[in-house]
């Protein structure tokens, strides 16, 4: 676990850097760190998906899990319940822009080849080099974040650090209970999920994309599926 430790970490030490460098920072500047989040968003959901596509053995499977995990997602809300508790944590004038800020965030810190592959590797082959880097990436993003955001921002640490314990815990307990087809999947849904985001961050459209976060479990609950079968 000490790459998730490290990882978990760095997006601490960022995010206090980024908080620190926040009060300093003119409002016109912190409009291009915003635009500039949602390019990065866009160019890493994009490139998750693209290249993976070419390793889906099942081609209509993210069209599903989009369309069946956001019915699910609207159903329970899971945008609005997500920001109004965050509104309550914060100020009422930068309420709204730390909830899109964490959800944009918590996305590209957990969903990336990185974060998802690295705990598996260091499970299995004791190799923290995936998280390693993987820390390096997020203390940068943390500290553009919170320049942003402000300290609020520091929430996204512990879910990181509850998701790749998840990983790490899984392939520790069976080494093939996170197969290379089902991460596949994962990182093609994921990776339109963080294109959702940084449309949303560019303000060109509001996908809310928390609601689509019951997407991920559908590749699962599938691979469950196949491997009850005889």
């Amino acid at each position: 676990m000490i790459g998730t430790i490290v990882n978990t970490a760095a997006i601490v030490a960022g995010t206090i850097i980024g908080t620190l460098l926040h009060r300093g920072i003119k409002e016109k500047y912190k409009q291009v760190l915003y635009n500039g989040l949602g390019l990065a968003s866009l160019a890493i959901g994009l490139n998750a998906s693209i290249t993976n596509f070419p390793k889906s053995q099942y081609p209509v499977l993210f069209i599903v899990a989009l369309a069946l995990g956001g019915v699910i997602g609207t159903a329970l809300d899971i945008d609005g319940h997500f920001k109004r508790l965050v509104n309550k944590r914060s100020q009422p004038s930068q309420g709204t822009s730390l909830a899109d800020g964490l959800g944009t965030a918590i996305l590209l810190y957990c969903i990336g080849p990185l974060s998802m592959l690295g705990p598996v590797i260091s499970a299995l082959k004791g190799d923290h080099t995936f998280l390693f880097t993987n820390a390096t990436l997020d203390f940068v993003s943390s500290t553009v974040f919170a320049s942003t955001y402000g300290f609020g921002m520091v929430l996204a640490a512990p879910v990181l650090f509850l998701w790749q314990g998840l990983f790490y815990v899984v392939a520790e307990v069976s080494s093939s209970a996170v197969s290379e087809a089902l991460m596949a999947e994962l990182l093609i849904v994921g990776g339109l999920m963080i294109t959702g985001s940084g449309l949303s961050l560019l303000e060109l459209k509001d996908c809310k994309v928390l609601n689509l976060l019951p997407a991920l479990l559908v590749p699962v609950v599938w691979f469950l599926f196949l491997g009850l079968l005889p």
